[in-house]
């Protein structure tokens, strides 16, 4: 199988500095180099492997599923590890990760899944050339905010488009304290504006068919990444990205490109939440009572917004309705950990048993 680190991304002059290496990362490995361990930053993860970047190149390293069952503790692109060294080099830790991006598994179950971690920039790409789905724009903000990453939303495909200004007017209302660029692959509209907005790892977020490979590769400055033709009727892609991939920017900084995302459920992102609708968060903190529900109470200063249109009803129904799919994901995984609790409890009093009656029998 081919990869694009192969013959594009690692500098000729080595070193990890270049992927976001640091004093602070540095020093938390001491204990790691003190073992024998070698620092490097993971690429790229697919059947029970990783490519990683470290002082001396790509390595592609052995990863133990058992130790990494929970998919929220998994290895992922954008990880900084620890391996043990050649001949046959294996994933031996993870550093403390200072964020990452989460979603609810695809299966819907209980566990997260994490889409890139240590990121520091979020691109949320949305397509001019489709109708704007605000669900969607408002989920992935959430995603990016609660990463603690500062997000940009990327308007793609602006040739395609006959009202970007609408659609730019639109978006910054369900985007306060977010940059909005309006780019197009084709002529290189404001790419150079985007560019200026990136620093340090910077993550590809959004749907098939929204653009993000063909705004990669302008990116990159090569076509490095796999691009592929959307439906008319829905403007709907293929998967033309399969792997989330670590690419080094070259002015600075790396990019993970990730594939299109059908479902992005919320996993413990209160405090994305929180920003993406801070207009509502702002008026609550005047209604009459510290509960309000923002349904019939009196005083309630979110339904006044809404009576005098300064806040759309559209809004605070959306932000409900991700509240309630946050909390019923936050209970599931309370649920599960305190399974795991009793299920951990059960083995240790079964073992303390088989061990009392095995002392029994020799007295």
């Amino acid at each position: 199988m081919h990869s694009p680190f192969t013959d594009f991304s690692f500098p000729a002059d080595g070193g990890l500095s270049r992927y976001g290496w640091t004093e602070a990362l540095d020093s938390a490995f001491a204990e790691h180099r003190g073992a024998g361990l070698t620092p490097a930053r993971i690429a790229r993860v697919d059947l029970g492997r990783c490519e990683a970047v470290t002082e001396n190149g790509l390595v592609r390293a052995r990863i133990s599923r058992s130790r990494y069952a929970d998919p929220l503790l998994a290895p992922c692109t954008g990880d900084w590890a620890a391996l043990s060294p050649a001949p046959d080099p294996g994933l031996v830790a993870l550093l403390p990760r200072r964020g990452a991006i989460v979603r609810s598994s695809a299966s819907r179950s209980s566990h997260g899944q994490v889409l890139a971690a240590n990121v520091d920039t979020v691109v949320v790409a949305v397509s001019l050339a489709v109708p704007l789905n605000r669900g969607r724009v408002e989920r992935l903000l959430a995603l990016a905010w609660d990463s603690g990453a500062q997000p940009v939303v990327v308007l793609t495909k602006a040739d395609l488009a006959a009202d970007t200004a609408g659609v730019h007017s639109e978006v910054g209302e369900l985007a306060p304290g977010v940059e909005i660029v309006t780019t197009s692959a084709v002529t290189g509209q404001n790419m150079d504006v985007l560019t200026a907005l990136l620093s340090g790892t910077t993550v590809l977020l959004g749907p098939s068919g929204a653009g993000k490979s063909a705004l990669g590769n302008v990116l990159l400055g090569d076509e490095v990444l796999a691009t592929g033709a959307v439906r008319a009727q829905d403007g709907k892609g293929r998967h033309t990205t399969v792997h989330r991939e670590l690419l080094l920017l070259p002015g600075g900084g790396v990019l993970i490109d990730t594939p299109g995302l059908r479902g992005i459920g919320l996993h413990d992102a209160a405090d994305g939440l929180a920003q993406v609708f801070a207009e509502i968060e702002h008026l609550a903190e005047d209604c009459r009572f510290s509960d309000c529900g923002h349904n019939t109470e009196p005083g309630c200063a979110v339904q006044d917004a809404i009576r005098a249109g300064e806040l759309a009803e559209r809004r605070l129904a959306s932000f409900r309705k991700l509240q309630r799919e946050n909390d019923w994901a936050a209970s599931r995984t309370d649920s599960r950990l305190r399974d795991e609790r009793v299920n951990r409890q059960k083995a240790i009093t079964s073992h303390l048993r088989a061990t009392y009656r095995l002392r029994d029998k020799q007295s």
